[in-house]
């Protein structure tokens, strides 16, 4: 059997930083969520992403992270190589790290395919992710454009931003014209999107040719393309040249610009994804355990009477909750927040205050 263009060069990447501060206090700064187990499958969520992408790139994956974090990562994914754990100095935005993977690889394959996809995603149907990303590399192995994988709404999100589907791409099973990028909506704005049917949440995932993506950056951010081509070349101006780079998005540096001019594609993709944003979204991802109440960690734990919604366990203290729903506590060895599921998102305000408080060993 024919193997499908351009899948011969393709190569993963995965950026793998951002604090979680929604999953406070089981994300930290020093230990982001992408670290942990939350779905109760063996695997944290790094783990997880790099086995979903070997199925398709073998050992082409290549790990960007932050430098607080690099030995972790080293621990979780050991049979990583050296060479293909890149270390950000400090946080840059999207862009950069991208970027430094895009040059890293067209040194070192011209005409490698760069495929990027966040460490701390959960994503259901491996056939059906596969078949989108399959498509995505085939449209970027056949032109200069960048492809994208809009992820079908199922309810009027405002917390992702949207991509407008276009019209078909001749020569190609699903693929679509982006019309443009568009940023988190209000509700009503959302839903109206949803009844047009040609709106796709936009889940940062992005295919292209290493060098057409560093071209498009060159096109609106030449300074910052210019600098990540150098330190590829020399990795060691990294820690003089890093900080000086442009702090930005690749949303912004180049899918939005980019969609303006036509140069951009979606493959919808039909599977289920999550980018676990908050204890709700969390919740929405595992089963009810007896009597409607959640548990990660260790169920024999907890106990529950007339209460529902969702427990999470990491001390090994005994949880009782009685005669509260749609309730999240999570406890920890040095911390305990109680909230309600509705209320999931205003936990990163308990961490500005915390670091606004100096409280460093808590965030």
């Amino acid at each position: 059997m024919t193997s499908p263009v351009g899948l011969d060069r393709f190569w993963a990447v995965v950026p793998a930083g951002g604090a979680g501060t929604r999953l406070w206090p089981v994300s930290r700064a020093d230990s982001p969520k992408f670290l942990h187990d939350l779905t109760g499958s063996g695997r944290t969520l790094i783990q997880a992403t790099v086995d979903r992408l070997r199925e398709l790139a073998g050992d082409r994956v290549l790990v960007v992270t932050g430098g607080a974090h690099a030995d972790a990562v080293r621990e979780q994914v050991g049979d990583l190589p050296r060479d293909l754990l890149l270390t950000e100095p400090s946080p840059r935005e999207s862009m950069a790290a991208i970027g430094l993977a895009a040059a890293v690889l067209e040194r070192r394959e011209p005409e490698a395919i760069i495929g990027s996809f966040a460490a701390d995603h959960v994503i259901g149907d491996q056939e059906a992710f596969s078949k989108a990303v399959v498509e995505a590399v085939e449209v970027a192995a056949k032109g200069d454009r960048l492809v994208t994988i809009g992820i079908e709404p199922t309810y009027p999100a405002t917390g992702f931003g949207y991509i407008q589907m276009g019209p078909r791409l001749p020569g190609h099973r699903s693929a679509r014209r982006v019309r443009q990028f568009v940023e988190k909506p209000n509700a009503r704005r959302a839903a109206s999107y949803l009844a047009t049917g040609e709106f796709r949440w936009n889940a940062g995932m992005f295919v292209v040719r290493a060098t057409t993506l560093l071209d498009l950056l060159a096109r609106w951010h030449p300074d910052l393309a210019a600098g990540l081509r150098e330190i590829a070349a020399d990795p060691s101006l990294l820690a003089d040249r890093w900080d000086g780079l442009e702090k930005i998005a690749i949303d912004h540096a180049v899918a939005e610009p980019a969609a303006d001019e036509g140069l951009v594609a979606v493959v919808p993709g039909g599977f289920d994804w999550d980018d676990v944003g908050d204890f709700k979204s969390l919740s929405g991802l595992l089963p009810p355990g007896e009597g409607g109440m959640t548990v990660v960690g260790d169920p024999d734990q907890v106990r529950t009477i007339d209460a529902g919604g969702l427990v999470v366990s990491g001390s090994g203290r005994l949880v009782a909750v009685v005669g509260l729903d749609d309730v999240v506590i999570v406890e920890t060895d040095d911390a305990l927040l109680v909230t309600s599921r509705e209320r999931a998102q205003d936990v990163k305000l308990v961490v500005q205050a915390l670091t606004a408080e100096g409280r460093t060993d808590l965030v």
